[in-house]
């Protein structure tokens, strides 16, 4: 006697439960105009939604005070936007702390930056591996992740075919000055400086 036996493609779990769909940006973007996302912090990253952890005062002191450093120190043809979208790529719209560009008329999400920073603390393994990825894939030429925990900035620069070619750990002492930023540094003291 046969058994009936199931075609192993029939019950494989993409036929049960669909993979997910990914977003575009554009989708994306059109979304958040209706305001399908009100009162939840998210960002796209890989055409996924992902929810940006909330930020404890250290994260937010440093954010701030750095953002009015780099203000400062830079005159009118760069725009400094902390927690704002920067359109990456087709599929990654990611929120970083602060994003240093060229300033240009209207109103739109900037598509090229010449300096990115990610504070981190929950975040790290996230802003380390994913969106460094997603930054370099768009050539963003320094991209620093502070870490909190260890009070480390990781400089990233040189991207190229999809990575960063040089990642260097900046510590206690050292000073940080931007490749294409020549009127601003900071040292990594300064960053944490009344930080607990």
């Amino acid at each position: 006697m046969l058994e009936p036996v199931l075609d192993p493609d029939l019950v494989a779990p993409e036929t049960i439960v669909p993979r997910a769909r990914k977003l575009s940006r554009r989708a994306y973007d059109k979304l958040v105009a209706r305001g399908a996302f009100e009162d939840q912090r998210l960002e796209l990253l890989r055409g996924q939604l992902v929810t940006m952890s909330p930020q404890g005062d250290r994260h937010a002191t440093i954010t701030a005070r750095l953002a009015q450093r780099l203000i400062r120190a830079l005159d009118e043809t760069y725009e400094v936007r902390t927690h704002s979208p920067f359109a990456a790529s087709a599929d990654s719209e990611p929120e970083p702390d602060i994003s240093v560009s060229r300033a240009r008329a209207g109103i739109y999400h900037p598509t090229k930056a010449l300096l990115l920073i990610e504070v981190s603390h929950s975040s790290l393994a996230k802003d380390r591996l994913i969106k460094t990825e997603i930054y370099a894939e768009n050539g963003a030429p320094e991209y620093w992740v502070i870490d909190l925990r260890s009070r480390r900035v990781f400089v990233h620069t040189e991207p190229r075919d999809g990575a960063y070619q040089s990642i260097e750990t900046a510590r206690r002492g050292d000073l940080l000055r931007p490749e294409l930023l020549p009127d601003f540094a900071v040292t990594v003291d300064a960053l944490f400086l009344g930080a607990r």
